[in-house]
């Protein structure tokens, strides 16, 4: 298990100069647990993020401190994505846990390869529910067996470690392969209506002067 110290903090504390001495402010909270507040070291929490993902459990340690938790929200700067807040939610013991599960594509599909189609990932994550040391790190959609153009991956379809349950629609589509399409140049029409009106003035200018000519050789 993922192991990560935080320490607490007293509420109404200047979080900007918390993040200026390396630190990231967050929470923990859950069903029986009371809201606290703690700081963790920022450089510490990204290598427990990308190890543990928000499916993941994490142990937070400290005074006082011996929970296991998962990262329930995250609070990104809108222009340089640094984590400037985390929410961990804690997890009852004993008790199994639902989560969204990030899904990873493997494999070659036949009608992307030999067809020319375009691989569609239509679901990215999936929802299941287990005891917190069986959550899946992810799960694997194998799109190799995708051969035509109606052929599917399914939510059912993907193998699930042992004690998880899915909770997503079993016939929820996970991956497709769609035909490509060739862009056609676009030819502007042609209003034949117009190069008729134009071609029948231009007969009658035409016959307004003969008509002119005849008339001034008498």
């Amino acid at each position: 298990m993922i192991n990560l110290t935080v320490e607490k903090r007293e509420a109404g504390v200047d979080l900007a100069g918390i993040r200026s001495k390396g630190f990231i402010p967050a929470v923990f909270y859950g069903h029986k647990q009371a809201s606290t507040s703690i700081s963790v070291k920022e450089v510490d929490f990204l290598k427990a993020w990308k190890q543990a993902g928000e499916s993941s459990v994490i142990n937070l340690t400290g005074n006082d401190i011996d929970l296991e938790v998962l990262i329930q929200d995250l609070d990104l700067d809108p222009v340089t994505d640094v984590v400037r807040h985390v929410d961990f939610y804690v997890i009852e013991k004993g008790k199994k846990v639902t989560v969204h599960v990030p899904v990873e594509f493997t494999g070659v599909a036949p009608a992307v390869k030999d067809l020319g189609g375009i691989l569609v990932k239509v679901l990215h994550e999936l929802e299941i529910e287990a005891m917190p040391k069986d959550l899946p790190h992810n799960l694997v959609a194998d799109v190799s067996g995708i051969a035509t153009f109606e052929d599917r991956v399914f939510a059912k379809d993907i193998v699930l470690p042992s004690g998880v349950t899915l909770l997503t629609n079993p016939e929820d589509v996970v991956a497709s392969v769609a035909q490509a399409v060739e862009e056609k140049e676009e030819v502007a029409p042609v209003d034949l209506t117009a190069i008729e009106v134009e071609k029948k003035g231009k007969e009658a200018k035409e016959g307004e002067g003969d008509a002119a000519a005849e008339e001034g050789s008498k």
